[in-house]
C-alpha cells in the first residue's frame, strides 16, 4: 500500500481501466469467476444470449435474460466509484475507461468516463432512433417497443457488435497519455477491449485484481485483492 499511495502520488496524468470487478462491491456479479453470470447454468450459454445475432433470432429469449441478470438499477457506487470520481475532482485523474455497463462511474460523480460496452441506461428504438430510460426496459413485456412500433434495444455492445468509433478513439487517447495506468477489476480476456492497455507506455502500470492476469508480469505493481477496499485506503 506504500508502494501504491508512492505511485498516485508522483502521478500526474493518472487513468483507470476497470473491468466487472469494480461494481462487486456494489452487488452486481461479474461474469468469469467461479461464481460468476457465465458459470451458472442456463438453456443457452450467456456469451450466446449476449450476441447481435441471438438478439436477433429469438429477441424474447434475450429481453428475458436480459431484465433477470443485466438490470441493477437499485445498485449504489461503492468506494471504488467515489475514489476515482475525488481524484477526478482534484484534478489527478486524466479518465475512466470501463467494460461496465452499469453506470456506476457517473452516479459516483465521474463526468469523463468511456464506456467500450455501452450502458444499461441507455435504449433505443431502432427504427426512430428515440431514446427511453432503463426502467422503459424493465417495466416492459417480451419485445419493448416504441411508440413507434419499432423494437427498443439497449445500447450495449453485444458479441459481434463493433465499438463505438469515437468512445475507443478517446479511450486510447486517455490511455497512451497517461504517465500511470491503474487496470482494476478485470481479467483481461475480453478482446478488442483488453488490447487497449497495450497502447499505455507511461512510468506506472498498476493492476489490482481478485485474480491474476496476463499483464501481471509487465506491472510495476501487483495487488491482489478488492479494488474499493484497496483504492480507498489511498490518501488522495
Amino acid at each position: 500500500m506504500k508502494t501504491l499511495q508512492q505511485i498516485i502520488d508522483g502521478g500526474k496524468r493518472i487513468a483507470f481501466f476497470g473491468g466487472a470487478g469494480v461494481s462487486t462491491e456494489s452487488g452486481i456479479p461479474d461474469f468469469r469467476s467461479a461464481d460468476g453470470l457465465y458459470n451458472q447454468e442456463y438453456r443457452y450459454p450467456p456469451e450466446t444470449i449476449l450476441s447481435d445475432r441471438f438478439f436477433v433470432l429469438k429477441p424474447e429469449e434475450f429481453f428475458r435474460f436480459y431484465r433477470r441478470k443485466m438490470l441493477f438499477p437499485e445498485a449504489k457506487p461503492n468506494k471504488a466509484h467515489l475514489w476515482l470520481a475525488e481524484l477526478e475532482r482534484k484534478g489527478r485523474l486524466s479518465g475512466i475507461v470501463t467494460q461496465n455497463i452499469d453506470g456506476l462511474h457517473q452516479k459516483a460523480g465521474s463526468r469523463e468516463v468511456f464506456e467500450l460496452h455501452g450502458s444499461v441506461w441507455r435504449n433505443y428504438c431502432m427504427e426512430c432512433g428515440k431514446f427511453y430510460p432503463l426502467e422503459f426496459i424493465r417495466d416492459s413485456e417480451g419485445i419493448p417497443r416504441c411508440e413507434c412500433g419499432g423494437a427498443v434495444k439497449p445500447d450495449v455492445v453485444l458479441y459481434g457488435e463493433s465499438l463505438d468509433g469515437p468512445t475507443v478513439s478517446g479511450a486510447l487517447r486517455i490511455i497512451s497519455h497517461a504517465d500511470v495506468l491503474i487496470v482494476a477489476g478485470t481479467s483481461l480476456t475480453v478482446y478488442p477491449a483488453a488490447g487497449f492497455v497495450q497502447e499505455f507506455s507511461g512510468r506506472d502500470l498498476v493492476v489490482i485484481n481478485r485474480d491474476e492476469t496476463a499483464l501481471d508480469g509487465r506491472a510495476s505493481l501487483v495487488i491482489h485483492g478488492n479494488v474499493g477496499e484497496t483504492l480507498s485506503q489511498i490518501v488522495i
